[in-house]
C-alpha cells in the first residue's frame, strides 16, 4: 500500500527523468508476482517460466492495463529513460539465459544418439521452418513490420516455427524418470541441435536484417563469419576457455573468481559474434556450452550461477516479454483466427517432421509419436527469439504476441501430451539391459571426480604414484596438478639426467594415454600442472594452500610411508592432514620399487558390501583398464565362528554376497576389464587379503578404508595388511573402513 501510495507522485518524476524507485518497484513486482504464478505452474505440471511469462502479461495491457489502466502506467510507464532501465536488466538476462541454456547443451548425448536424433531433428526443422516461411509468404501487408522486407519476416517465422525448449522437454523427460531411455535421450538431443541450429539461424537472420537488404555476398558474409566463429570456438576455444577458468580459480582469492571469469568469457563472446555481424546471443549461447564443459566447472559453482540468473533475470526478464504481449488484440476476429491458425501449423508442422524423423531413424511408431510430442513445445525459446525478432524489426507488435501466445498453448499442451505417450513404451530387453549397466555406472566414483592432486617426491614410490594417479587421470580427462615435494632426506628433488628418465608430470602423462586403438576414443588428453613447493615452507602447507583450489581426490606417493611396520609416516601423515577430501596413499614394494614405471600390474580388490570397498574396487578397475592388468574381487565375507568352530552360512547371507559380487563385477564389465571372483569366509579380513594376494601372485592390493580421529590411521585390518603384505599397496580412503 506504501508503494501504491508514492506512484502517482514518482510518476510525475519519471516524466522528467527516470526514478531508482520506480525501477526498484518494477523488479519487485515482477520478482514477487513471477515467483508465485511460477510456483502455481510447477504445482499443477506446468513450467515455471510459463508463470513469469504470464505474470507478464498480467501486468501488461492484456489485462492490468485494460482493467486499471492508470495503475499499470504508474508501474510501468512509457517514458524511454524509464523504460531503458529495465530493459538494460532484461536484455543481460537474454544474454545470460542464453549462457545457461549453453552450459546445459550436452553434445556428448547428441554423438551418443547418433542418427536417430540427426534426422528427427532436420526433418523437426525442415518441415515447419518450410510451414512458418510460407505462412509468411502469405500474410497481407498490414501485419509485416516492413513489407519491403518480407524476406527477412517469413525466415524468422520459420525460425520460430522450428525450434523447441530444451529446457520444457528436459523437465518432463526427466519428470518421467525417462533420462537414461532411449527414446528420451533422442528427444533431448534433438531438442539441443534444435535449439543450437536455432540460435545460428537466428544470428544469420539478424544480421540480414540490420543490413536491410538480402543479397549473395550479405548472406555469404554472414553465413561464413557464423561457421568461422563455431569452428573456432569448439577447437581452439575450447581450450582457451577451460584454461581461463583454470587460471581464475587457481590465482584468485576472492569470492567466486570463477563466477566472474565465465560472465567475462560470455560478454567478450557476445561482443565478437556482434562484430562479424550476428546477433549477441549465439556468443551467449557457444559460450554456455563451453563452460559446460570446463573440466572444474563444479556443481557448486554451476548451482550458485543458475541460482542468480534464474531467482533474479529470468523472472523479469520473461515478464517484461509478456508485458510487450498485448492479447487485446485478439478481441479481433480476423487476428483471433491467424493466431489460431499459427498455432495449428506449427503444432502439426512440428510434430509432422520429428513424427518423421523418428520413423527415418529407426523409431517405433509409439516412439515417434512421444518424440512428436515432445518437440513441440516452444517455452522460453520461443520468447527470447519472438523478443529479437520484435527489437530488430522482423516481427510487428500483433505477429509478436501471436508468437508469445502460440509458446504459451503449445508449452502447455505439451507436458500432458508427452506423458501420456511416455507412460505407454513398453521397454526393450536390450534397453533394459543397458539401463541396469547404467544405473550400476551411475552409482561410481571415479565418474565425480573433476580434478586430482598428486604429491610426491622423487623417490621410486614418487614414480610409481604418478603412474597410477595417471590412470585414474586418463579414465576421464581431469586435469591434474603434482605438487613435487623433497625426501625425507632434505635434498632437492632430483633433474633428469638423460631421456629416459622423466619428471612426475611427464609420468601423469604417459600413463594417462591409451594403451590401445580399442580404447575409448572420446578420452580427453590429460593436463597436467606442476607446482614445487616455495623453499624451507613446510610441505603441509603447500598442500593446503594448492587444496584450497579445489581438488575432488589426492594421491599421495612419498619416499616413506608406513614406520614399525604398521603406523603411516610422519610425512605423509602431514600432508593427508591438509586435505579433507578423498585420499589414495601409494606405497609401491619389491619389483615396483625396482622398476615403478614399466613393472607389470596384477591387481586384488578387497569387497565387502561397503561404499569404502566399492569405491576402491572402481579405483582398481579404472588402473586394471588403463593397464590391462587381470583383477581378482575378493569378497571377504563376515566372521561367523561359534565356540572355536565354523558355522555354517545361511541362504541370506549367501545370496547378500551374490547381490554384492553382481554389482562390483557390472561395475567392472562397464570398465571392460579381465576379472575374477572369490569368496573367503570365517577368516579375519587381514588374513584373507593376505592369503588370497600370496595364492594368486598379486603385487598390488588397492582397498579401501577411512581414516580414523587423531593421526592418519586406517583400521586395524588395514595396518594389518600394511605391516605384512609383500604386494604394492593403494589404500582409498572414502569412507567407513574394512
Amino acid at each position: 500500500m506504501l508503494a501504491l501510495s508514492v506512484l502517482p507522485a514518482l510518476a510525475e518524476d519519471a516524466k522528467t527523468g527516470p526514478s531508482e524507485t520506480i525501477f526498484v518497484i518494477q523488479i519487485m513486482v515482477l520478482l514477487i508476482i513471477g515467483r508465485l504464478l511460477g510456483e502455481a505452474m510447477l504445482r499443477i505440471g506446468q513450467p515455471a517460466v510459463m508463470g513469469q511469462l504470464i505474470a507478464g502479461i498480467l501486468l501488461g495491457p492484456s489485462l492490468l492495463g485494460f482493467v486499471w489502466p492508470d495503475l499499470q502506467h504508474m508501474i510501468f510507464p512509457r517514458t524511454p529513460e524509464q523504460k531503458a532501465m529495465i530493459d538494460a536488466v532484461a536484455q543481460l538476462g537474454v544474454l545470460l539465459l542464453l549462457l545457461l541454456a549453453g552450459m546445459e547443451t550436452d553434445l556428448g548425448l547428441v554423438k551418443k544418439t547418433g542418427r536417430a536424433s540427426l534426422m528427427v531433428s532436420l526433418t523437426g526443422i525442415l518441415v515447419p521452418f518450410a510451414c512458418g516461411f510460407a505462412l509468411g509468404e502469405m500474410l497481407p501487408d498490414t501485419m509485416l513490420p516492413n513489407p519491403e522486407q518480407r524476406l527477412v519476416t517469413s525466415l524468422f517465422l520459420g525460425t520460430a516455427m522450428s525450434i523447441s525448449s530444451v529446457k520444457i522437454v528436459a523437465m518432463v523427460v526427466r519428470e518421467m524418470n525417462f533420462m537414461r531411455r532411449t527414446v528420451g535421450q533422442v528427444i533431448l538431443a534433438s531438442a539441443i541441435i534444435d535449439d543450437t541450429i536455432g540460435w545460428i539461424i537466428t544470428a544469420v537472420i539478424f544480421s540480414l536484417a540490420m543490413q536491410g537488404h538480402v543479397d549473395a555476398m550479405s548472406v555469404a558474409k554472414s553465413v561464413i563469419g557464423t561457421i568461422a566463429f563455431m569452428a573456432f570456438s569448439l577447437t581452439i576455444g575450447r581450450r582457451i576457455v577451460a584454461s581461463l577458468i583454470r587460471w581464475a580459480n587457481d590465482n584468485f582469492k576472492s569470492e567466486f573468481p570463477v563466477i566472474t571469469m565465465i560472465i567475462v568469457i560470455m560478454l567478450a563472446m557476445a561482443l565478437i559474434t556482434h562484430e562479424i555481424g550476428v546477433h549477441t546471443v549465439l556468443g551467449a549461447f557457444v559460450a554456455g556450452i563451453l563452460v559446460g564443459e570446463s573440466p572444474i566447472l563444479t556443481k557448486h559453482i554451476e548451482e550458485e550461477l543458475r541460482g542468480l540468473i534464474t531467482a533474479l533475470f529470468m523472472p523479469i526478464f520473461f515478464g517484461m516479454a509478456g508485458l510487450t504481449a498485448d492479447l487485446t488484440v485478439l478481441a479481433d476476429p480476423k487476428l483471433a483466427m491467424v493466431t489460431l491458425g499459427f498455432i495449428v501449423i506449427a503444432s502439426v508442422g512440428k510434430f509432422g517432421g520429428a513424427f518423421l524423423g523418428g520413423r527415418l531413424g529407426g523409431l517405433t511408431m509409439k516412439e515417434s509419436f512421444a518424440l512428436g510430442s515432445g518437440m513441440n513445445a516452444r517455452g522460453s525459446t520461443e520468447v527470447i527469439v519472438a523478443s529479437i525478432g520484435l527489437s530488430m524489426g522482423a516481427l510487428s507488435q500483433n505477429l509478436f504476441t501471436i508468437i508469445v501466445t502460440m509458446a504459451v498453448i503449445t508449452t502447455m499442451a505439451m507436458p500432458p501430451m508427452l506423458r501420456w505417450s511416455l507412460a505407454r513404451l513398453p521397454l526393450r530387453k536390450t534397453e533394459k539391459d543397458r539401463l541396469e549397466r547404467e544405473e550400476r555406472e551411475a552409482k561410481g566414483f571415479v565418474p565425480n571426480l573433476e580434478r586430482l592432486l598428486l604429491a610426491v617426491d622423487d623417490s621410486a614410490n614418487g614414480k610409481f604414484a604418478p603412474r597410477l594417479a595417471g590412470m585414474i587421470a586418463g579414465s576421464k580427462g581431469m586435469p591434474t596438478t603434482v605438487v613435487q615435494l623433497q625426501k625425507t632426506s632434505g635434498k632437492a628433488p632430483a633433474k633428469p639426467e638423460t631421456k629416459a628418465e622423466e619428471t612426475p608430470k611427464e609420468e601423469v602423462k604417459a600413463a594417462a594415454k591409451p594403451k590401445s586403438k580399442d580404447d575409448d576414443a572420446a578420452t580427453k588428453p590429460v593436463d597436467v600442472t606442476t607446482k614445487t613447493p616455495v623453499a624451507d615452507k613446510p610441505p603441509e602447507e603447500s598442500i593446503a594452500e594448492e587444496a584450497n583450489k579445489g581438488y575432488d581426490i589426492m594421491v599421495v606417493g612419498l619416499e616413506k610411508t608406513v614406520t614399525r611396520g604398521r603406523e603411516i609416516h610422519a610425512d605423509v601423515n602431514r600432508v593427508a592432514a591438509s586435505f579433507n577430501g578423498p585420499l589414495a596413499i601409494v606405497d609401491a614394494r619389491n619389483g615396483h620399487l625396482e622398476d615403478p614405471l614399466n613393472s607389470s600390474l596384477s591387481i586384488l580388490a578387497p569387497v565387502n558390501g561397503t561404499n569404502t570397498a566399492r569405491n576402491a574396487a572402481e579405483i582398481a578397475f579404472v588402473i586394471a583398464h588403463a593397464s590391462k592388468a587381470p583383477v581378482t574381487i575378493l569378497f571377504v565375507a563376515a566372521r561367523t565362528l561359534e565356540a572355536g568352530k565354523k558355522r555354517r552360512r545361511g541362504i541370506h547371507a549367501r545370496r547378500h554376497e551374490q547381490a554384492i559380487l553382481k554389482d562390483i563385477t557390472g561395475l567392472a564389465e562397464s570398465y571392460g576389464v579381465k576379472w575374477r571372483t572369490t569368496i573367503i569366509a570365517d577368516v579375519a579380513a587381514d588374513e584373507a587379503i593376505l592369503k588370497e594376494t600370496e595364492r594368486s601372485k598379486h603385487n598390488l592390493v588397492v582397498m579401501g578404508a577411512s581414516r580414523r580421529p587423531g593421526d592418519l590411521f586406517f583400521g586395524e585390518t588395514t595396518a594389518s595388511v600394511m605391516e605384512k603384505s609383500k604386494a604394492s599397496l593403494m589404500i582409498v580412503s572414502s569412507g567407513a573402513a574394512l
